[in-house]
């Protein structure tokens, strides 16, 4: 069912700003809200605080990537012996051990994040705990620079990981709140691009400084610090960035939701200089803060099954290869130095995958892009397995990387918009914890195979699970290209 504009509000939004209503109605705010949210054409202001959101985004994707990058610096610094690791020294026993630790800390404390407080940007905000994770992220990585055990490094991974896990949740759920309707692919395409840009930046650094220790501090703590001041300097931006008016309208803040909403609104058409368009309400949200059991219930549990499988079977080709690729470089006869190196001129290639969607992100059905790309990451993968010229690895390198952040930006989205705002970070948050969980072993899985069979057998155990994260999108994902969040709720 749709309202139109004169039926939702006392004056007529087509008449300009000025006509919006200082004040609105408790019942049917949220609607009211998302309404005009979504009628809201593209514009710098839009765009500057899509973008401002991205920076917390972009140090989550820098910590992330630097693991593979730093590890054989790490490794040479005595770090994973068993005498240095301590506690950590026991997961020998289920195949965990040297390096592995480390990755096993940085997803098991990612994980456990996104469980315990993925459901936070749904009681208190986006807002502040967007602002708090970067700070958590920030203090804990200084922290875990200084360290000069194993043990303590992997601590202080675990630590940093449960405090900034839940990043990304809050960024989905943000982004898809204030974006308008026919932009939301567009939004998380920018997203994904200005979070992509750490890559080849921490690729840099690493080649540069891993090899080496300037001031006489270990290149890989170097790397690790430049990334923790970073995040400072985003913190300080990000401020200005408002709360999601959804939010606030769902949680019974009407007055600040249509303040900020009205700011935007404004700046827009100063921007612009023409009259905003009409809105029209679609049937609105039940307004409940609503419960963690919801994500299971008849309407959404086909979904967050399917997203949940889809999450476990995505990470195994997204970080496999992310992680590994100056390992699996080695593993195909490059010696370290120049793996370091070529690393870097593929970690280049991770900003322009976004940037090459925004030209068919709100063409193109989503699910269908997801799909698109994993068959990409699948055969590249495979292709890779069998190169052996530098000039060839690097090509295949770039594809993947390519095709994986297509795919990245695309789900982020995707998964963000199966929800309704009341619950949509603690859904998000459950679904994509499992990539968290499978992220963990899939680093022990992909060590196995690389021992067992080499590349060609790591790249076997990621083609087979980008067909399974086809079969279950392909199979039961529902399309939401061009509708609003609202009515994908319903």
């Amino acid at each position: 069912m749709k309202l139109s504009a004169g039926t939702s509000t006392p004056t007529d939004p087509a008449a300009g700003v000025d006509a919006q209503p200082t004040t609105l109605p408790a019942a049917g705010a949220s609607a009211t809200i998302a309404a005009r949210l979504d009628r809201l054409p593209t514009s710098r202001a839009l765009w500057k605080i899509i973008a401002l959101i991205s920076l917390g985004g972009l140090f989550e994707y820098y910590d992330l990537f630097f693991t593979g990058y730093v590890a054989p610096g790490m490794a040479r610094s005595g770090l994973f012996t068993p005498d240095s690791l301590g506690l950590f020294a026991s997961l020998a026993g289920i195949k965990v051990a040297g390096f592995g630790t480390f990755v096993f800390s940085t997803f098991a404390g990612l994980w456990l994040g996104v469980v315990l407080f993925g459901q936070l940007a749904d009681r208190y905000g986006r807002r502040p705990v967007f602002n708090g994770s970067l700070v958590w992220y920030a203090c804990s990585t200084t922290i875990m620079a200084f360290q000069h055990t194993g043990e303590m490094v992997n601590i202080w991974r675990f630590i940093a990981g449960v405090g900034f896990g839940v990043q990304l949740v809050t960024i989905d759920a943000y982004i898809s709140e204030l974006t308008p309707l026919a932009l939301r692919g567009r939004a998380f395409s920018l997203n994904q691009f200005v979070s992509f840009c750490s890559v080849p930046v921490v690729a840099l650094l690493a080649w540069l400084l891993v090899p080496a220790a300037p001031l006489g501090l270990d290149g890989w703590r170097w790397v690790v610090l430049i990334g923790s001041a970073g995040a400072v300097l985003a913190w300080l931006l990000i401020r200005q960035v408002p709360e999601s008016p959804r939010w606030l309208a769902l949680h019974g803040r009407a007055e600040e939701a249509n303040t900020i909403t009205t700011d935007i609104e404004r700046r827009i058409e100063a921007e612009t200089g023409k009259a905003l368009p009409a809105f029209h309400v679609e049937a609105p949200e039940e307004e409940s803060t609503g419960q963690f059991r919801e994500i299971f219930a008849s309407r959404y549990g086909r979904r967050t099954v399917m997203l949940s499988v889809f999450n476990m079977a995505q990470v195994i080709g997204f970080y496999g290869f992310a992680a590994w690729v100056p390992t699996l470089l080695i593993a195909r006869g490059i010696n370290i130095t120049h793996s370091l190196q070529y690393s870097f001129i593929i970690a280049i290639a991770n900003p322009f995958g976004p940037l090459v969607g925004t030209y068919f992100a709100d063409y193109l059905e989503r699910k269908t892009q997801i799909i698109l790309g994993l068959s990409v990451m699948g055969a590249a993968m495979l292709g890779f397995a069998h190169a052996t010229s530098p000039v060839l690895l690097i090509a295949l390198g770039v594809v993947f990387t390519l095709a994986a952040n297509i795919m990245s930006y695309a789900y982020h989205s995707y998964q963000a918009e199966l929800y309704p705002t009341r619950i949509r970070a603690r859904a998000v948050g459950f679904v994509y914890s499992w990539s968290r969980f499978a992220a963990a072993f899939a680093g022990l899985a992909i060590g196995y195979f690389l021992n067992l069979g080499g590349a060609l057998a790591v790249a076997t155990f990621i083609a087979i699970a980008m067909v399974v994260g086809i079969a279950v999108i392909g199979v039961f994902g529902p399309s939401t290209k061009g509708i609003a969040l609202e009515r994908i709720s319903h």
